[in-house]
């Protein structure tokens, strides 16, 4: 079925209920012809709330009622619509602390709280921070028409080493402008603009360094990732090193200089 998402914080408060509800013709000035909101939109398949900690509390109630009866009206209308849609809702705020706070509403917490997916913050699975680099490389390049082949190890540390208090989006940021200004084939860590990541939860404005016992770890998650990569792809190291976002060449030297044997 179909999947449709919605960034409840990135919609006006005054146009988020005719987003997700839709509207008849006349329904208000400037409603000249009938609108499918993102409800109807995603009968049959998935609705992805996300943001959903920033939800009106006037809005709350109404989308409480349609978990409860599978139904809405659109705005301007009077006819029921059944919708068959699985609710998906993401948040990075702490919804308990907000229910306490009353700023929203717990029968609805507890009514969304069906299967809870705890997803770990960056900083604390720096493991993933190569694959997810690489993987977000290879998009920006087929976007960018750039064809930056990866990442230079001292680059790779400094990424692995950063608190990325703005998870995955900060990350994109960051390689998003490394691309732009890069002249060479790979990311060097002069071309991480880690400054221009501005962070509420640090005072500092120097750049952590990294002690022995970092940096080992660090080398140690740039070995598994390069196991892990060949081991999927049964030893292609071709393969292996398009999903690292590596050159051929910068694999067999990393092999070489970790004295893998594989």
């Amino acid at each position: 079925g179909p999947f449709v998402a919605i960034n409840i914080g990135g919609v006006p408060e005054n146009l988020l209920e005719s987003e997700l509800f839709g509207y008849e013709k006349g329904a208000f000035t400037g409603a000249v012809s009938r609108k499918t909101g993102m409800f109807e939109l995603a009968s049959g398949g998935t609705l992805f709330l996300d943001e959903i900690g920033d939800m009106p509390l006037s809005l709350q109630v109404k989308i409480l009622r349609v978990l409860q009866d599978r139904k809405i009206t659109r705005l301007g209308g009077t006819a029921a619509m059944p919708i068959n849609a699985r609710i998906i809702a993401a948040t990075n705020k702490d919804l308990e602390q907000r229910v306490r706070d009353g700023v929203f509403r717990e029968d609805l917490f507890y009514r969304l709280n069906v299967v809870r997916i705890v997803i770990p913050p960056l900083r604390e699975r720096r493991e993933d921070i190569p694959l997810l680099a690489a993987g977000i490389l290879k998009r920006l390049n087929r976007q960018m028409g750039h064809k930056v082949t990866g990442f230079s190890a001292d680059a790779l540390a400094l990424l692995c080493s950063h608190e990325f208090y703005g998870n995955v989006r900060e990350l994109e940021n960051i390689l998003e402008r490394a691309v732009i200004f890069s002249s060479g084939d790979e990311i060097q860590s002069d071309d991480l603009d880690l400054r221009g990541s501005v962070s509420l939860h640090t005072q500092s404005k120097e750049e952590p360094k990294l002690s022995d016992a970092e940096a080992k770890s660090l080398k140690d998650v740039e070995i598994d990732a390069i196991i892990r990569a060949l081991h999927r792809w049964e030893g292609n190291r071709t393969r292996a090193a398009e999903e690292l976002g590596i050159s051929r060449r910068t694999l067999i030297n990393k092999i070489a200089e970790y004295d893998l044997h594989l």
